[in-house]
Order: C-alpha cells, then structure tokens, then sequence
C-alpha cells in the first residue's frame, strides 16, 4: 500500500522526536505526494549536500518548493546551479507563506539558525537545521520554547553519528565492552588547511558562529554525550587566539587583493575555484562577505587553541581539546572503563601505512559521489588479558559515510527501527551546543559553568530519549 504524504510527515516529525516508528515507509511516494521542502541559506553546504544530494537520491519522495537567502545573486545561482524550476526569495516568510513547505532546511550563519527556526515552527512547518543548533543560551531557550508552543518538531543534523566507525564505538560502549566508562580523552587535530578556512570565513567572528567551541565542537560533544548517553554537568576550559587574527606578521582584506601571496603560507587562491566563484566571489558586492578573507585579520576573535574538561551527570569525566594549526588532521578518543580501555582514532598519518594528502583530506571528506573505502582499526583492551583489533570499513567521503545514512533516515526510511537512538533533535542539539557556550564563559570568567544554569533544560544521569 503506498504511504501518503500525511503518513510521511508523521513519521518525520516523529522520528525527530527520537521515537520508534512501528509502520516503515517505502521509498516511493504516491504520484503528486512529494514531500515539500524550502531551503533557506543557499552556500555550499546548502546547495551541496542539502541540495543537490537529496535532488539526486530522493527524486520520487521529495521537491524543492523554494530557496532563500539574504544575498540574491547566490540564490538566484542556487536555483540555476541546481535546475530548479522553484521560485527564489530573499524573504523567508514571505517564501513560506507562498510555497507552504513541509520541511524547512536551515543552512544559514549560525547565528541567524534560530529566526528561521522559530518562524518556521510558528508558520506551521517542522524544521531541519544544520549543527549547530545555535550559538548561545537565549537562543537556545527561544527554539525550545518555540517547539513546545507550536507543537512542531526540529531534527538536527548531526551526521557524524552515522557514520559506521562512530556506531561500531556506540554499539561496544552499549555493550558494556568494558564496564562503566570512568573518564574520556578526545583529541581533534585540524590541519593548516582545513583550520586556517574557519579563519578565512565567517566562523572567525564569534558573533556569526559562537566560536569553533560551538561550532566545530558541536559535532564532537554530540558523540561525547551520544556515546555517554548521558548529560553535561559542568564545564572548565581554556582558550586564547595566539596564531591567527592579529598575530599574523602582515594582513589584507582578502588574499585575492594581498601583496604577501608569495611569502604566505596561508594564501588561498579562491580564484582556482569555478564553483567557489560562481557562489560567493561574483555575489559579494550584494552582502559585502568575503570568502577568501585574510587569516590575519584584525577583527577575528575566535579562539585557534581550546582545551575544556567536562563532567556528566553521571560522573564521567572528559578531557577535550581542539587545535586548528596542526601538521595534520584527526582525531584520537580513548574510552577508560572498569574492565579496560578502548582506543580509536582516524586520519593520524603515523599509525597508517595509507599516504594522506592534508590539502585534500577535508575535500575528500566533503565529497558526496566518492566510492572508496577505509578500514579502521579499534582496539579493546580488557583487564588482565591480551587486546583485540576490530576493523571497521567506513567510506571515504561524506563524512565517514555518515551523510548518506543521515540522510536516508530522514527522507527514504523514516520509520526503520533506530536501536542506537542516531536521530536527534533538539535535546541533542542544546546539550551540544551548551558544553561549548559553558566552555566560552568558563574561558572568559575563569570558573567552572554549570550546564543547568544556562536553560530550562535539567541535565539528567540517563539521557533522555523522548
């Protein structure tokens, strides 16, 4: 029997909940059902992966029924880039009001994730938002007062969960692998290529994305408390800009327009780029923003080393950094428990006989066609008896796998059983965001935060699973 589009809504809005649906859908919509979406933040995470991905993989289930954007060239391109025959707005509600989505998908600034958040929910749609949430506690509070008043559901998209290397960590710990976890080392290296572009962007302005604490982090806290399965307590952090911003030894507005090209190891020649051009550098003069900015500027005044040591509720500790100037980049977590220890790790070139190009490494990532394989190594170690090796076949591209799971979740099989609780919603999406809000203002007052003094939101020993 073919589900109808009422059916689709219902278990979307369930799913995002975190419920268990008992009735899965198919992947084929009746004829003129298609699920309708508007798509507000049309750069390249927008056009790329909210974009041009769900056109291509779900072309029976869902239709764009408008974009969006404050600048009108891009989105204008958006439309053209992605064949759409859809009408294009640079005002969001006057876009709902005249298409009627079903799903709103919010890829904007970070800062601005809220306004479509809770006008979208306050127009009657339910909403899908990039990670981060938001950036800070008043904003938070506002979208979770917006759900409850609206009776409408946001999904947040955090597509590390997906990926099979980060579940195969979920399904050990689950398993009481090895015992009660007692304390967590997590380390996030980004190398000089990838690091140095959130200085180039709007992310080194901690008024456009709340620090690379929330930011970045974001995706990283997730796993943290997803992995825990349960809450934040209280945060104490360190941090300070000692690399990029002022620190540089010569600066420019951009490098497009930089007497130092020759001499500086950040210089980023935009102009290689078709597709960067075409979204960004031809539709500047409409908004002013610069996309190959200068890593010295004067006006960043984010962080660039980060370092917070968290509590949960359930007396976990971890010890957490991020570094964004680093010869390469990965990740390394170990997991200590009352019966042994779990060591992961990805993309660390010294326990790999595999050559990694560091310049290529985030564009691989990034990539949504790729067909390669890695096979990654866990290692368990048990009290008292030898370690074992698990290997793990993970792809290359979209994010370890995780974007096209994530993905198919949502839109082809929304109702599949989700034993490990991947969806989130917007639970997941303040405790997140708040580890790293707690960590900016234990950096700026030097004492610990609590998480329970920052929303409405009760930390709880077990996470809750609504």
């Amino acid at each position: 029997m073919a589900t109808t589009r009422r059916e689709f809504l219902t278990a979307v809005s369930a799913l995002a909940a975190g419920m268990t649906i008992t009735s899965p859908l198919g992947a084929m919509m009746p004829p003129g059902k298609k699920l309708k979406l508007a798509l507000v933040g049309t750069g390249v995470r927008g056009i790329g992966f909210w974009g041009r991905r769900l056109i291509d993989q779900y072309p029976d289930i869902l239709e764009f029924a408008g974009l969006c954007d404050i600048n009108p060239g891009r989105v204008q391109f958006a439309a053209e880039a992605l064949q759409l025959k859809c009408p294009v707005f640079t005002d969001f509600e006057k876009m709902v009001r005249e298409t009627e989505p079903d799903l709103v998908i919010v890829t904007t600034v970070d800062a601005t994730h809220h306004e479509y958040i809770i006008r979208g929910l306050e127009m009657g749609c339910d909403v899908l938002t990039e990670k981060p949430m938001t950036t800070d506690e008043d904003k938070c509070q506002a979208i979770l007062d917006a759900e409850q008043r609206y009776n409408r559901k946001v999904i947040v998209g955090f597509n590390y969960r997906w990926s099979p290397y980060y579940t195969k960590l979920k399904e050990l710990l689950s398993r009481d692998t090895i015992g009660q976890i007692l304390s967590v080392d997590f380390n996030w290296m980004l190398n000089n290529y990838h690091g140095a572009s959130y200085f180039r962007r709007w992310h080194g302005l901690r008024e456009k994305g709340g620090t690379l604490l929330v930011h970045k982090a974001t995706h990283h806290f997730d796993l943290l408390n997803w992995w825990f399965d349960s809450d934040p307590y209280e945060v104490f952090a360190y941090g300070s800009l000692d690399h990029y911003g002022s620190n540089g030894p010569f600066r420019a507005k951009s490098c497009r327009q930089c007497s130092h090209k020759s001499e500086c190891r950040y210089f980023w020649d935009i102009t290689a780029s078709q597709g960067l051009m075409n979204i960004y550098v031809n539709h500047e003069h409409h908004d002013g923003y610069i996309r190959d900015g200068c890593v010295f500027r004067n006006e960043i005044n984010i962080y660039d080393k980060m370092s917070a040591q968290v509590k949960y509720m359930d007396g976990v500790l971890l010890n957490y950094s991020l570094t964004t100037q680093s010869p390469y980049e990965g990740m390394k977590v170990s997991f200590n428990g009352r019966k042994g220890r779990i060591e992961a790790w990805l993309d660390i070139p010294h326990f790999s006989s595999e050559v990694v190009n560091q310049k290529e490494l985030h564009a691989m990532e990034m990539d949504q066609e790729g067909d390669e394989y890695n096979l990654e190594p866990i290692i368990i170690h048990r009290n008292w008896e030898d370690f074992e090796k698990i290997i793990v076949k993970m792809e290359k591209s979209g994010h370890g796998g995780g974007d096209m799971r994530l993905q198919d979740k949502i839109f082809k099989d929304p109702g599949a059983p989700d034993p490990l609780n991947h969806m989130a919603g917007t639970r997941d999406g303040a405790m997140s965001l708040l580890i790293g809000v707690a960590a900016r203002k234990s950096i700026e007052s030097g004492e610990p935060v609590r998480i329970a003094e920052l929303t409405s939101l009760e930390p709880r020993e077990r996470r809750l699973i609504i």
